[in-house]
């Protein structure tokens, strides 16, 4: 097991290396240039898109409100828990700062990739609307690129497995051992169950849960964060200049914090940037593409606003928590930093409300990502492998839940990267269809 964790690690520190760095945050910055900071600019407009595709307008099968929060369930997660915290806790206060870089250029990203998952979707056997890389990768590059679609769909089904399923039931089973002294079998078994159940109305059934648990969660862990921030507001001037001088300065060693280098903030804030709001990744297009939506643009203004608020507002509420804190320098790292800043400042109720986000977040990540994985084996084996896929998918939750959370994340990491290369290589090529699209939607030509 040992050699297998080295052999990983080697392949995790490659993938993540600079050259990876460099491509997802490229790959942003060229297309923020190319739309001219569209998603920025019209960040507004994508919020109105947002409240009137409540009820669905045109062909699909959820509303592109509910597509948004099926996207959002995948990315909310441990990742804007325990991602923040081990973010921070490797590579310093400086590395909330790269995650902030990475979402907002990945918002021109997100919006891209929503962008093509509509215009080149499809209808499967069970009158399905069906997209993602693979099909975008097919229908708008070619035959000759089908080797890089089929590459994607293999490295998303299993991807689904580490950050999308056995991560997040290790998170959980570790926070309620701990805070609750729940054994993580019955951890384990309790999520398969509730996991299994709403997979039997496939992705209608997790839309309509999603569209309801996401607004839920995510308002009340803000408000919690904005609770422990209003009685730090005086530090938060100061934590925010440690983390802007953190991202361009050496961080020094301080007490249980080892220090950390300006490439390791980077490395890690862009990294657990990527795994919490997932851009460039090319899971969210796969959710987006079953919108009810006569547009793409359209969708894709709906799709941009899952980074901003993913990143931009919950991640930053949980890093300005823990710097404000000042519990980022005791030497825990994860949820376990993130709950130890929140029960500093909010005694008897602050680890309870992490360890109770961090579940009810990991659950909302494991539907929204059985969506995913099950969109990539159908691409690779057809509609008869959908049953198959969700057995596996919640038999694995319960062993998810006794592995190596260490060994887990550096899986998921490895997976990631590999799954992310193929989106964003067919993002650079088909981005001259983005750039058009998106001219004609907000400047058409005069009759």
């Amino acid at each position: 097991m040992e050699q297998i964790e080295d052999w990983i690690g080697v392949a995790n520190g490659l993938l993540w290396g600079p050259p990876m760095l460099v491509l997802i945050l490229g790959t942003g910055l060229y297309l923020s240039v190319g739309l001219r900071a569209m998603p920025i600019r019209r960040l507004g407009y994508g919020f109105r898109m947002l409240w009137r595709g409540r009820k669905g307008n045109g062909q699909g099968d959820i509303s592109a409100f509910n597509a948004l929060m099926t996207s959002l369930s995948a990315t909310v997660g441990t990742g804007n828990i325990a991602g923040v915290g081990t973010a921070i806790a490797v590579g310093g206060p400086g590395a909330l700062f790269w995650m902030w870089i990475t979402a907002l250029v990945g918002m021109a990203t997100k919006y891209a990739e929503a962008v093509l998952a509509v215009r080149y979707r499809e209808v499967d056997e069970h009158n399905n609307h069906v997209g993602g890389p693979m099909y975008y990768i097919r229908n708008g590059l070619g035959k000759r690129w089908m080797w890089l679609a089929v590459a994607f769909a293999i490295f998303g089904a299993l991807a689904g497995f580490g950050i999308g399923n056995t991560v997040q039931a290790n998170s959980v089973a570790h926070a309620l051992e701990v805070k609750f002294n729940v054994p993580p079998l019955w951890t384990g078994i309790g999520m398969a169950v509730l996991v299994g159940l709403v997979l039997i109305g496939g992705i209608r059934w997790i839309a309509q849960v999603a569209g309801k648990l996401v607004p839920f969660m995510a308002i009340a862990y803000l408000l919690s964060g904005l609770v422990v921030l209003g009685l730090n507001a005086a530090e938060i001037p100061a934590a925010l200049r440690t983390i802007v001088q953190a991202a361009f300065t050496p961080t020094a060693g301080v007490g249980g914090f080892a220090g950390a280098s300006i490439m390791l903030a980077i490395q890690m804030g862009v990294a657990r940037g990527i795994f919490s709001n997932e851009a460039g990744l090319g899971s969210a297009p796969i959710a987006h593409a079953a919108a009810q939506t006569d547009n793409c643009v359209r969708q894709g203004t709906v799709a941009m606003l899952g980074t901003f608020i993913d990143t931009i507002i919950i991640c930053t509420i949980t890093g300005l928590v823990i710097v404000t804190s000042g519990a980022w320098s005791g030497g825990e790292s994860g949820a376990e930093l993130s709950a130890v800043a929140f029960g500093n400042e909010l005694p008897g109720a602050g680890a309870y409300i992490v360890s109770l986000g961090l579940a009810l977040f990991a659950f909302t990540t494991v539907l929204g990502w059985s969506v995913y994985g099950e969109r990539c084996v159908e691409y690779l084996f057809g509609v008869r492998a959908i049953v198959p896929f969700r057995v596996l998918w919640v038999a694995a939750i319960p062993v998810g839940a006794y592995l190596s959370l260490d060994f887990i994340w550096l899986v998921a990491d490895t997976l990631n990267a590999l799954m992310a290369i193929p989106n964003l290589v067919a993002l650079l090529l088909l981005s001259p269809i983005v750039f058009k699209l998106t001219r004609e939607y907000f400047n058409p030509p005069a009759a």
